[in-house]
């Protein structure tokens, strides 16, 4: 029988005590994310730039029961947000789940879902960056596309180089923006669904779109399923505040806050703006199609410009998500340094505690996808989206299986560490597991919306490095177990 892994403690950066100001984690990054930067990124994280432009898909697929797709993920995503936030509240660290995968289910977990991660958050900047470029060549055609999409990499990787409170305040305001247009859109739709906004065009408006047009569930109940598939990837980036924890003055507390808030923001954000919109028009609007669902929302109330406001959130969406990328990113890379798993240079940091390397690293690999995109945009660049794409469920699967080992580790070393409980443990950790890889079975069932590549591909890049990661742990107990046949003396 193996033996239980243990916490660790992580040691001290020369000259630097653990756990000082400086650095919270005694790893060379600095403490520099205040409380209202670190509660803005956990309120934003979870609103990414899919819910604007990816709901009319999901809509179109699933009709008004788009909201129980929207429920059942979001209900996921509540459980398994719960799941790190027990195991981050007890040890917060930069590398966030894939720390706690490499102490409870061994290094080899650890160093896979670090770096397919990793992986993610480089092709994601180069979608964002493509999707941002875009927006802004059509205010400013002068500036090509692919000069605009360079220009946004430079600045946000500028803004990450100068120190973490740069990202945060960024963050701050970048997250901002999309809180309050999002909530000022379920205010004023939600007042105009029931006829209580004055001078609006509330005609097609109603609780009636609900049940008309076909019924709640058009396209039968089956629907509920292919459209999780359409929106489960929307939610990731709600883990983004328990990496960023560990460069705060109080890890501990901004866990527990992040953790405990998700349920509200999951309900007001993600179903109660699309709930919204699915009263406010019927779901076959054919303007939901042609211009987003949520544009076509505001069209529909006769408001102004509504067009071009979407496009000024989107636009906010998708540096958000840049700047949060390149932060994720990087400091994922940082954790896998200081493992072990990445070159040691991933692991130094500036006198700021910037760790420099691995930002440069991660944009660059960015701005190579950006070019696949621009120059092989229907093969390279598609199979790296591809390739990618479910690795949200794998991080989710991850984390259910590490909380049910390190909540034994934590009860037997340091119980009073349990600031944060998994509910019903550990029949729900259970049950998440199962559903998601239900969700991941159903995925290679589904053609029509190419999740059944996705799958493909996702699962060939993760046996891939899964191999990796097991040579290297094989190599590397030879290699002790040489050590230590090694006669002293």
């Amino acid at each position: 029988m193996s033996s239980q892994p243990t916490l660790k403690t992580p040691e001290s950066s020369p000259g630097e005590p653990a756990g000082s100001a400086n650095s919270p984690q005694g790893s060379g990054l600095q403490a520099g994310l205040k409380n209202r930067h670190l509660s803005m990124i956990a309120i934003g994280g979870v609103i990414g730039a899919g819910l604007f432009v990816g709901s009319s898909t999901g809509i179109a697929t699933a009709g008004p029961g788009i909201l129980l797709s929207y429920a059942l993920v979001g209900t996921l995503v509540v459980l398994v947000m719960r799941m790190l936030g027990e195991m981050s509240a007890a040890n917060p660290t930069s590398g966030s789940f894939s720390a706690h995968a490499d102490r409870a289910l061994g290094p080899w977990a650890g160093f896979t879902i670090g770096w397919l991660y990793w992986f993610f958050w480089v092709v994601v900047l180069a979608v964002e960056a493509t999707a941002g470029a875009a927006i802004l060549e059509g205010w400013i055609p002068a500036v090509p596309q692919w000069g605009w999409a360079l220009i946004v990499m430079v600045v946000l990787t500028a803004t990450n180089l100068v120190s973490v409170g740069s990202y945060g305040e960024f963050e701050f305001w970048f997250a901002g923006i999309k809180v309050v247009a999002i909530g000022a859109f379920v205010v004023i739709g939600g007042l105009a669904v029931f006829g209580m906004l004055p001078g609006a065009d509330t005609d097609q408006a109603g609780l009636a779109n609900l049940t008309e047009h076909g019924g709640f569930l058009p396209h039968g109940a089956g629907a509920i399923l292919t459209g999780i598939l359409l929106v489960v990837f929307s939610f990731m980036g709600s883990e983004i505040a328990t990496l960023a924890a560990g460069e705060s003055a109080d890890p501990q507390q901004a866990v527990t806050k992040a953790t405990n808030s998700i349920i509200w923001r999951v309900g007001v954000f993600y179903l109660g703006s699309i709930f919204v919109v699915v009263c406010l028009l019927p779901w076959n609007s054919e303007s939901i199609a042609e211009d987003g669902s949520y544009v076509a929302a505001l069209n529909s109330l006769g408001i102004p410009h509504a067009g071009q406001i979407m496009n000024f959130i989107v636009l906010t969406s998708v540096l958000s998500c840049l700047n949060s990328g390149l932060y994720t990113a990087s400091r994922m890379a940082f954790s896998l340094g200081e493992r072990g798993d990445a070159p040691k240079s991933f692991a130094r940091t500036t006198r700021q505690g910037v760790p420099r390397t691995a930002i440069i690293s991660s944009v660059v690999f960015g701005f190579v996808a950006v070019f696949f995109n621009y120059k092989f945009p229907d093969s390279v660049f598609l199979f790296l989206v591809n390739s990618s794409g479910a690795v949200a469920l794998f991080v989710w699967l991850v984390i259910c299986f590490s909380q049910l080992r390190m909540r034994k580790i934590i009860q037997a070393e340091a119980p009073e560490k349990l600031v944060v409980r998994m509910w019903l443990y550990p029949y729900l950790t259970w049950a998440s597991a199962a559903l998601i890889v239900f969700v991941l079975g159903y995925m290679l069932t589904d053609t029509e919306h190419d999740r059944r590549t996705t799958m493909l591909l996702s699962l060939m890049v993760a046996v891939i490095v899964l191999t990796i990661a097991l040579v290297k742990q094989r190599l590397a107990g030879r290699a002790a177990r040489d050590r230590d046949e090694i006669p002293a003396g």
